[in-house]
């Protein structure tokens, strides 16, 4: 397959690396030093499941150089993801397919608005991978993992076609058969990893061994399974019990992307994660207290590091 990675950070470098190991045709998009940097010495990805050098097919910061590919892996943040379809239509033929990694719930739709349902599946995937310096992504953590599928969950040969092609790169990946609970499950573990992980300003494995914090986590995952009930998802009969589960099972210094982000002064992903389970709470009539704590208590930060107060209000 010919498969453009659009955002080569540390889930999209990870996987596009992976894919290129595996001989399908990449092509990487990137940007500044990490664009020039993969062009001159390849994508470097230091990994717990071993080191390599990823030589993509092309690597550019030009959709339209890059040309019509098979699939798109969006590998950008949630906040980029209008943006980015726009940007990326040049690539966009009318066989081919965009697979969002995005966290939240609202990536796919927000997709269609600009490229049209056919052209858009749901996805998700995860990981413990950054860049760590141009043209070098670190997985330090996690087996990593994708799964996507047709949004009316049908079976389809392009989602099987690039099954296949992950599976072929030793990426754990599936087709679910409720790719929307699958989308709701992920929300439900980092809604409460991140936003109580950002709370705390704490290592998972800190926040975890202080009861009031792992309750106020557990209820995150509450307020999100309710929320999902409410827009009509049907969930597993488990997912509480395996959401809790999948917590108590992360490595114990670990911290979130949008907890980092926002502990070091940079715009994160709160609007869709924990902002996300509030306005979709809305929507549906379901109450989300704890949530509604953590995203106003953050909110402050998360508009400072937007540059949303007027000049003067800042410190």
């Amino acid at each position: 397959m010919r498969i453009a990675i659009f955002g080569a950070g540390g889930i999209g470098g990870y996987l596009g690396g992976r894919l290129s190991q595996a001989g399908e045709e990449v092509v990487l998009i990137a940007r500044g030093e990490h664009l020039a940097a993969i062009r001159e010495h390849g994508l470097r990805v230091d990994s717990i499941k071993g080191d390599f050098v990823a030589i993509p097919a092309l690597a550019t910061d030009s959709p339209t150089k890059a040309g019509t590919v098979d699939a798109v892996i969006l590998g950008v943040k949630a906040w980029q993801v209008i943006d980015a379809a726009k940007a990326m239509r040049p690539m966009i033929g009318p066989n081919t397919f965009v697979v969002p990694m995005q966290n939240g719930v609202e990536a796919p739709a927000q997709l269609a608005s600009v490229l049209g349902e056919q052209a858009v599946v749901v996805g998700l995937g995860g990981l413990i991978s950054y860049i760590v310096g141009p043209g070098h992504i670190l997985h330090a953590g996690s087996e990593p993992f994708v799964s996507f599928g047709e949004p009316d969950d049908s079976t389809s040969e392009r989602t099987l076609q690039l099954l296949q092609a992950f599976q072929n790169a030793g990426v754990q990946a599936n087709v679910p058969t409720n790719i929307h609970a699958a989308l709701w499950g992920k929300l439900a573990f980092m809604a409460a990893n991140s936003g109580v992980g950002a709370i705390t300003r704490a290592p998972v494995g800190q926040w975890r061994s202080v009861s009031g914090s792992w309750e106020m986590a557990q209820q995150v995952v509450k307020e999100v399974l309710a929320v999902a009930h409410g827009k009509g998802i049907k969930m597993p009969v488990d997912a509480l019990p395996a959401t809790q589960s999948r917590l108590e099972a992360s490595p114990p210094g670990g911290t979130s992307s949008m907890q980092r982000d926002l502990m070091e002064g940079r715009p994160s992903e709160l609007e869709v994660q924990n902002g996300g389970v509030v306005r979709l709470g809305l929507e549906a009539g379901v109450p989300t207290p704890v949530n509604t704590f953590i995203y106003n208590s953050l909110l402050p930060q998360e508009m400072k590091a937007r540059g949303e107060f007027p000049s003067g209000e800042e410190e």
